[in-house]
């Protein structure tokens, strides 16, 4: 009896510290950390705040060191839901949204809030609803700007007790009432057939004035035409002239000359001579009465007669 009793006791004792040995493997190998890139790992040594463990290999003690939180440090999305929110102007309009947020202090992140998410969200909540608040209905749509501004600067000041910095703020969607909708439909419906109407008539307008000006562009380019036309016929008629009268006196100076050379009123005569003779066989051939000189045979008489000069 006393034997088999002792054998239980060595078992026991034997599985006890086969336990206690695996426990502390166990926490050997919970104290090696790894840390990834853009993580941070918080440390408590008995409970206390100890450090901030960055990417990379880590050993801690074991049973006196834990891991107490885990912060991811990049940029994270948070959805805000949907929230009832009033106008300026008595209008109950639904909005939701999402803030893009990342941990720049992981500490605070730790111990300045219990859950810096759920603080971001009921924030970003109020605030909207404040502003919303100022603003009337229509301008809702139009300043989402301001509305994101706004959320943003509000909080990105908690952000600084809490470790984490706001990078935006976006309103996804900004839903009223269906007769706010409806009445809000109706609206740009008429809208749209007022400018419709407008840039009709402003293009039948715009047609009128075109087609006047295509007509009065066309009545001045010929009337310039006719113009110029007569300002070349004009033109040509005076050159032609000018030519004439240059031939003319050119030649005129050129029979002085003739003239003025010696046996050149002689032969002046004897020109002068046949065409008057051509001058009765013209008349006679036409039946009329040619009365003619008494000496007909006399011809150096005739031309004798005939006064140079008179001509």
């Amino acid at each position: 009896m006393m034997q088999g009793f002792e054998l239980n006791t060595d078992f026991i004792v034997m599985a006890i510290w086969g336990l206690l040995f695996i426990v502390f493997i166990l926490k050997l190998f919970q104290s090696i950390r790894l840390v990834p890139t853009k993580s941070a790992y918080i440390v408590e040594r008995l409970g206390k705040y100890h450090s901030t463990l960055d990417a990379g290999f880590h050993a801690l003690i074991p049973f006196f060191d834990k891991v107490a939180y885990l912060h991811d440090l990049k940029e994270e999305t948070i959805s805000v839901p949907p929230q009832e929110c009033f106008s300026k102007d008595e209008v109950n309009v639904e909005v939701d949204g999402v803030i893009y947020i990342s941990v720049v202090d992981p500490v605070k992140a730790s111990y300045g809030i219990t859950d810096y998410r759920y603080a971001a969200i009921q924030l970003a909540q109020t605030t909207t609803r404040s502003v919303i608040g100022t603003l009337e209905l229509d301008r809702t749509f139009e300043e989402r700007d301001v509305i994101s501004a706004k959320v943003v600067e509000v909080l990105d000041q908690a952000g600084a007790m809490w470790g984490i910095r706001v990078h935006r703020y976006e309103i996804k969607n900004i839903t009223p009432p269906q007769t706010v909708k409806n009445a809000m439909e109706m609206q740009v419906n008429a809208e749209r057939e007022r400018r419709a109407v407008l840039a009709k008539s402003e293009g039948d307008k715009q047609s009128k004035i075109n087609r006047s000006e295509g007509i009065k562009a066309e009545v001045i380019n010929r009337s310039e035409g006719e113009m110029q036309k007569r300002i070349n016929e004009a033109e040509g008629k005076a050159e032609e002239i000018l030519t004439i009268s240059k031939a003319t006196a050119s030649s005129i100076a050129m029979l002085a000359d003739v003239i003025a050379a010696p046996g050149g009123q002689n032969a002046l005569r004897m020109q002068l001579g046949e065409q008057y003779l051509k001058q009765f066989k013209g008349l006679s051939q036409q039946g009329n009465k040619v009365i003619l000189p008494g000496n007909m045979m006399d011809f150096e008489h005739w031309l004798s007669s005939i006064d140079l000069k008179q001509k």
